[in-house]
């Protein structure tokens, strides 16, 4: 059956790291969101999202489809479940609708209204669903365990060097062309995963959780703690505590990261350091663009949320649960404010607009150093983020 991730319920919530892609594409563990799906189902998934983003991610419709949750992370139990189900009928779980099945789907035509007139099938088990950017990085630990069993099953790790001080080696894998040498290794009962052709320097210290995706690299004496990801074409180094670098992001230099969440082709400057824990040890706030306000998060420990192509000068200060939004250029001395509007210029003593202009020359400058072009169809996204926040940003 043709299946489709859609993302109208929940994208909201998710901002700003979903004003860029699908809620589908963000990485949680080792993988993203549409690829554990495709692990458990075995076939190919297309996304419904908002109009401006479907020219990139593609919309495949058939007679027949499955519609699933983006927000709702798969398992076997639901996977068995959504099997089940017949046409006319919708999985949910506490009113979270998870799947149902629709024969004439019209993407233009659909109202999300429909699904409360089909026969509502209660799910009776748990699941993780990511309703909000934290939620990447509390889950992060649970997903990478999910996510290593699922990669590696069958299949044989490559061999650590005898440089390399390691414990619990049957739950570390290293893919082909995964190099180490002279780095400490303790899954400390979770999993260590190192992708194809990704490289950890020397005297590298790492406690698990930890992935580590490919082509990336961590620097010479990181000190990484679980639960932490560093996604695709990434350099990371200093000290990471459960975090999530989402792919074609940097933060290679000393400075702390925790309990936080970067989008893709962003940049730490070095010595930056963010707050995961305010003075008093009270509860985080952080800024929703749903409510156009300071939402309670549940966290005593909650770091810095990034939008993608955002990027923070030498020794940036972030105050705790600071939301960064997409392109914004940080710099300067002092604290700066704990939401950042999209396209922000400037730091602590204020900011202007990032032009257009200038993003798509950084943005391309950026992009050509791992091999992609910013294309049309990419400056058209970010100019719809653009004129999507304007609301938000100093005049």
């Amino acid at each position: 059956m043709n299946t489709i991730l859609f993302d109208q319920l929940n994208k909201e919530n998710l901002l700003p790291l979903t004003f860029t892609k699908p809620i589908s594409h963000l990485r949680i563990g080792i993988l993203k969101i549409y690829e554990k799906w495709e692990f458990y189902l075995n076939s190919s998934i297309s996304n419904y999202t908002e109009e401006y983003l479907q020219t990139k991610f593609k919309l495949k419709i058939e007679d027949k489809n499955l519609l699933i949750n983006s927000s709702v992370l798969p398992n076997e139990n639901i996977l068995k479940e959504i099997k089940k189900l017949e046409v006319g009928q919708i999985l949910v779980k506490n009113s979270i609708p998870i799947a149902f099945i629709f024969n004439d789907f019209k993407m233009k035509e659909f109202n999300f209204s429909k699904i409360n007139d089909l026969e509502h099938i209660e799910y009776k088990s748990d699941f993780i669903y990511i309703k909000y950017p934290w939620d990447i990085f509390s889950n992060n630990g649970e997903e990478i365990k999910n996510d290593f069993k699922i990669i590696t099953k069958g299949r044989k790790s490559q061999k650590l060097s005898k440089t390399v001080n390691a414990v619990e080696t049957e739950n570390i894998f290293l893919e082909e062309g995964a190099k180490i040498e002279f780095a400490t290794l303790n899954p400390n009962g979770g999993y260590i995963y190192i992708g194809k052709n990704a490289e950890i320097m020397e005297s590298s210290t790492i406690r698990g959780s930890f992935a580590l995706c490919e082509h990336s690299t961590l620097k010479i004496g990181a000190k990484i703690y679980g639960s932490t990801t560093v996604g695709p074409h990434s350099k990371a180094g200093g000290e990471i505590n459960n975090s999530v670098i989402s792919g074609y992001s940097n933060k290679g230099h000393d400075g702390f990261l925790g309990n936080s969440v970067l989008g893709e082709w962003c940049n730490i400057g070095a010595d930056t350091n963010n707050s995961n824990l305010k003075n008093n040890y009270s509860e985080v706030k952080l800024w929703n663009y749903k409510k156009k306000a300071f939402v309670k998060s549940g966290l005593q420990f909650c770091g810095l949320i990034m939008g993608d192509h955002s990027k923070c000068g030498i020794n940036t200060m972030f105050n705790t649960g600071t939301v960064v939004g997409v392109s914004a250029n940080i710099f300067g001395d002092g604290f700066p404010r704990n939401f950042i509007p999209s396209f922000s210029w400037g730091g602590a003593s204020g900011f202007a607009t990032y032009k257009l202009k200038k993003v798509f020359e950084t943005a391309q400058l950026v992009m050509e150093r791992r091999g992609i072009d910013l294309d049309k169809t990419e400056k058209a996204i970010l100019e719809e983020v653009f004129n999507r926040t304007d609301e938000f940003r100093a005049k």
